[in-house]
């Protein structure tokens, strides 16, 4: 079982409609279906018997909670966001909250479920932290390009919560030893 966090966004529907279509996983889909949702991208595969919304809010620890005690995922891929550097400027407080409050309650509700895993399960489990290259700053140049040792530079509220985010998922690493992966995705279309 995969839970996808942002699901109805438009990474999120892509990656939720690839599982349904390639894999026999079953996808448990929470979405706080903002602005960024569109539940026309699903029409494919919410008829699905192994595709599950929730229409939940990442900042509702209890709504948080209560996903992971019932549907059990084997592994968390977390994509929502608040995105768009321009939004980010005009109305920071809302990348702060979901970016940053958001991914610490993923990390405590997913790791309190991790830690009371049977131990096959337990160390097969990953929380998949998808972020952004944003968080790397700016480039120079047409020649110029990030890799694993650039440091991070962010440059907006927006890139600034996201590397806010992934330092948590390394924290969460570090002290925990809670399995994570980070990907730094360049712009998608």
């Amino acid at each position: 079982k995969i839970l996808v966090t942002g699901g109805a966004g438009f990474i999120g529907s892509e990656l939720v409609r690839n599982l349904i279509k390639t894999t026999s996983h079953e996808v448990i889909n929470i979405d706080k279906l903002t602005y960024a949702g569109n539940l026309d991208s699903l029409l494919s595969v919410e008829k699905s018997e192994r595709y599950t919304l929730v229409t939940a809010d990442i900042c509702d620890f209890a709504a948080l909670e209560s996903c992971f005690d019932i549907h059990k995922p084997n592994i968390v891929m977390h994509l929502a966001a608040e995105s768009h550097v321009d939004r980010s400027i005009d109305s920071p407080s809302d990348f702060i909250e979901t970016n940053i409050v958001g991914t610490y309650n993923m990390l405590e509700v997913a790791r309190a479920y991790w830690i009371n895993l049977d131990e096959i399960k337990k160390r097969t489990f990953r929380f998949h932290h998808i972020s952004t290259d944003e968080v790397f700053g700016d480039l120079e140049g047409e020649d110029d390009l990030f890799t694993e040792e650039t440091p991070y530079a962010p440059s907006s509220p927006y890139s600034a919560s996201k590397a806010a985010s992934d330092h948590l998922v390394r924290a969460w690493f570090r002290t925990y030893n809670f399995p994570v992966v980070i990907t730094n995705c360049s712009n998608n279309y």
